[in-house]
């Protein structure tokens, strides 16, 4: 028998494997600039739904993920996160409540500050990086939101019930 709240901490997890698997799945060079920053874009769905469950050190543990798998500087991924899922969860009471064009509105703020963190950190270390590389994710991950927003949600809410 099922404890209460397996099923959501199994979809939590499947979600965020999800999400580091579309992070680093190749894709054609014309492309690559355009892939949405997948997993703060589930980070902040889970930190907005149910910050109770999603908290810094989830998000600093997917930022490590990310950082391995990708190869980029050890922690800049996870400061990114830790920032950004810190914000979601602060002010989650206020935005869970705004119709979805303005919570993609949120969502593109909320991405522009992980992309200026990397930003930053890749400043501090000497790296640069195209600008359309930096900031079409911000663009894209706002565009794809209300995708996210509806799919999780829904299976959340098919979770739920199932319980």
């Amino acid at each position: 028998m099922m404890r209460e709240g397996g099923g959501r901490r199994h979809l939590l997890l499947v979600s965020l494997v999800s999400a580091l698997a579309l992070a680093i799945v190749p894709l054609p060079t014309a492309l690559a600039p355009y892939r949405p920053a997948w997993v703060p874009l589930v980070l902040i769905f889970w930190a907005l739904m149910a910050p109770e469950r999603v908290g810094l050190l989830t998000a600093f543990a997917m930022g490590l993920a990310l950082d391995t798998l990708s190869g980029a500087l050890l922690g800049q991924h996870a400061l990114a996160m830790v920032t950004v899922v810190y914000l979601s969860i602060r002010f989650h009471l206020l935005i869970r409540v705004f119709p979805v064009w303005q919570l993609s509105t949120i969502v593109f703020l909320l991405l522009a500050i992980y992309e200026f963190a990397l930003f930053w950190i890749d400043g501090v270390v000497g790296r640069s990086v195209p600008i359309i590389e930096r900031w079409a994710p911000v663009v894209s991950g706002a565009l794809v939101w209300p995708l996210v927003l509806g799919y999780l949600a829904s299976v959340r809410q098919d979770t739920q019930t199932r319980i």
